[in-house]
């Protein structure tokens, strides 16, 4: 064999290993490209199915976010405004025309809603501003007696490393952790999840709810078009190179 294209053969081996992984990671984000497209069919058919029933009690250890979370539900119960907790957030406000967005910041109202057998689910309420924080200024949005709740279940959240945490204490809240909002304030046979109340308005308007977020992150195309260009790319870098060598040694 000529001795200038032996020298190639371990190079070029080597690109093909290089093309094929680059290759392979390309399909794999096109096949998480198609789970992320299912699973947001899967949420958005959940948001606007009818309503329906909190899991039972028995289930709660098993539920998993794939299965249930952003389920729309309805529960009837009597809340606990005594014990409401207050988690930190912001919100954008809707704005007609030109006009830059505007952001409200505030906090989450977060009240356990006692069941008629005695469990309890913590309910996202809705938003309140920084001056409203204290009940006792919104009285008017403090209900007693049975009321119905129609929303979309959400299970726990997961801070990141830059998340301050937690102060049950001073009831400042900056993940949404209903197990620790239960325990915080003393109470039992608490849901493992929150309900983010719909939009329907309280007297007073505050709190305001409807406020939940759907947010997944979907860059997959983008990635599967990157890994495939850099296995285009090192074809031609291999070409290149391998054309050079050949012409020197043929000088």
């Amino acid at each position: 064999m000529n001795p200038r294209l032996t020298r190639l053969i371990a190079p070029a081996i080597a690109t093909l290993v290089g093309f094929a992984i680059l290759v392979g990671l390309g399909f794999w984000q096109i096949e998480r490209l198609g789970a992320k497209q299912r699973l947001l069919a899967r949420v958005e058919a959940r948001m606007h199915a009818e309503p329906g029933a909190l899991p039972p009690e028995a289930d709660w250890g098993g539920l998993n976010a794939k299965n249930v979370d952003y389920q729309r539900v309805r529960v009837t119960g009597r809340f606990l405004h005594d014990k409401e907790a207050h988690l930190n957030g912001f919100i954008a406000l809707p704005t007609t025309g030109p006009a830059p967005a505007n952001t409200l910041m505030g906090f989450f109202i977060l009240t356990p809603l006692r069941l008629a057998d005695g469990s309890v689910v913590i309910v996202n309420r809705g938003i309140v501003p920084t001056e409203l924080r204290d009940p006792a200024k919104r009285a008017e949005g403090q209900p007693s007696g049975d009321v119905t709740v129609t929303g979309l279940l959400r299970m726990p959240e997961h801070p990141g490393v830059f998340v301050p945490s937690n102060d049950p204490v001073k009831n400042n809240w900056f993940s949404r952790d209903p197990v620790a909002i239960g325990q915080a304030k003393g109470l039992t046979r608490v849901a493992p999840f929150v309900v983010d109340a719909d939009a329907t308005p309280v007297p007073g308007g505050w709190p305001r709810g409807g406020n939940t977020v759907v947010s997944f992150p979907n860059n997959h195309l983008q990635y599967a078009f990157t890994w495939f260009a850099l296995a285009l790319c090192l074809l031609g870098v291999f070409g290149f190179w391998a054309r050079q060598q050949l012409k020197d040694g043929s000088a």
